[in-house]
């Protein structure tokens, strides 16, 4: 059965967010996010601001634990999704600057000198 969206305020910065899915959607804005957060049922919704950073030093300490490989394999299954603005890229004077994440989900060094590049220069083209 799909819920209709409602107003809450993010539980990180009090932010107002619409939560559920908006009409015409299958599922809320939030589900296009990696699911690599741990389950917290104490913890109520974050606006997109503040799930992408809470999602982006989750990835972080993943990388800190498990092998570049392990890492490919996680993010491969979000590939082909929608960029988003804070885990995927954030914008420095008019630049898109790509994440770790980003590159991860890419699957490979794509040559360019990217800032955030995960991979062994020895595997860079």
């Amino acid at each position: 059965m799909k819920t209709s969206s409602r107003t809450k305020q993010c539980s990180r910065c009090g932010t107002s967010l619409t939560c559920g899915p908006e009409a015409g959607e299958d599922s809320c804005w939030c589900a296009r996010f990696p699911a690599v957060m741990p389950l917290d049922f104490s913890q109520d919704c974050q606006c997109p601001a503040c799930l992408a950073e809470s999602i982006a030093a989750r990835i972080e300490e993943l990388r800190s634990r498990h092998s570049l490989a392990e890492m490919v394999r996680l993010a491969a299954p979000y590939r082909n999704s929608e960029l988003v603005r804070g885990l995927d890229y954030t914008i420095e004077e008019g630049l898109m600057i790509f994440s770790g994440w980003y590159h991860l989900k890419r699957g490979s060094c794509c040559g360019n000198g990217c800032r955030h590049c995960p991979y062994p220069e020895s595997d860079r083209r």
